[in-house]
């Protein structure tokens, strides 16, 4: 049975519990939400002892929360994970609930959108679409070293 999450600062059953695990739930094209996910993702970060991510994660974060709630019908399931050992790295991915692939555009001075998945495949250490579990849509994700956070 998976355990569930907790928030930053949270408690389960049996005494307090330093997670590593942020998950959140977002409405189908409530872009507000965006500037939320941004400030919990840098509240966990920091007390998970890795704030040096913050700024690279959050940008990158932006992107990917903000094409799902776009460019989707549905809402989409933000879960970002730190991972310890040999691969000490953090992990956002971006569940939605459609099965198109994005994919990556040239850049163009002619339009203002459309930059969102270069900034991923520049800035992250890994990254990449897979679909999900029952085939009802896909995950977007990507990884950023931790060691040095």
């Amino acid at each position: 049975m998976e355990r569930q999450p907790v928030q930053p600062g949270g408690r389960e059953a049996g005494g307090p519990v330093e997670a590593r695990r942020l998950h959140r739930p977002l409405q189908h094209a409530d872009l507000p939400a965006v500037a939320d996910v941004r400030r919990l993702l840098r509240e966990a970060l920091r007390s998970w002892g890795v704030p040096a991510l913050a700024d690279t994660a959050e940008l990158l974060t932006t992107e990917l929360v903000t094409n799902a709630l776009r460019h989707t019908d549905r809402g989409a399931v933000l879960t970002v994970t730190l991972q310890h050992g040999p691969a000490h790295c953090l992990r956002v991915e971006v569940r939605d609930f459609t099965t198109r692939h994005p994919r990556l555009r040239a850049p163009s001075d002619r339009r203002t959108s459309g930059r969102g998945l270069l900034l991923v495949q520049s800035l992250a250490d890994a990254w990449g679409v897979r679909p999900d579990g029952d085939g009802t849509g896909k995950i977007v994700w990507f990884e950023l070293d931790a060691g040095a956070g």
